[in-house]
């Protein structure tokens, strides 16, 4: 049984960061409790790295910050400082989807699952 995807645009506040994700209507988004993902209050869906798609010019608007084990990257725009997508420390053969950053029309429904960055990603 094939789940039905669609591909998802989005990317930043100033438009500099563009992208695709090919990911069902419907998916699971997660918010997270640990020091960075709760001070920025995002929720995330995850898309495999070959379902996602960085448009040409975006490059060069995109700067990185990580800290402890440096595994995370919490990549986001120079312009507007939006983070619209990032790759996580648990789950490098992925990318997360900001859900705020999608555009309208092609994400129909989300469900919110809360995890607990901070018991289990003690740095």
């Amino acid at each position: 049984m094939s789940v039905e995807t669609v591909i998802h645009n989005g990317g930043c506040h100033c438009k500099r960061v563009r992208w695709q994700a090919e990911a069902p209507p419907s998916v699971v988004g997660c918010t997270c409790n640990c020091s960075n993902c709760s001070m920025r209050g995002t929720t995330h869906f995850v898309v495999p790295n070959d379902k996602f798609k960085l448009m040409e010019e975006s490059e060069q608007f995109l700067t990185t910050y990580t800290f402890g084990t440096h595994s995370a990257k919490h990549i986001f725009c120079k312009v507007c400082g939006i983070t619209s997508f990032y790759k996580q420390r648990g789950n490098p053969d992925g990318v997360a989807i900001v859900i705020n950053c999608v555009d309208p029309g092609t994400l129909k429904h989300y469900e919110i699952r809360h995890f607990d960055g901070k018991r289990l990603l003690k740095i």
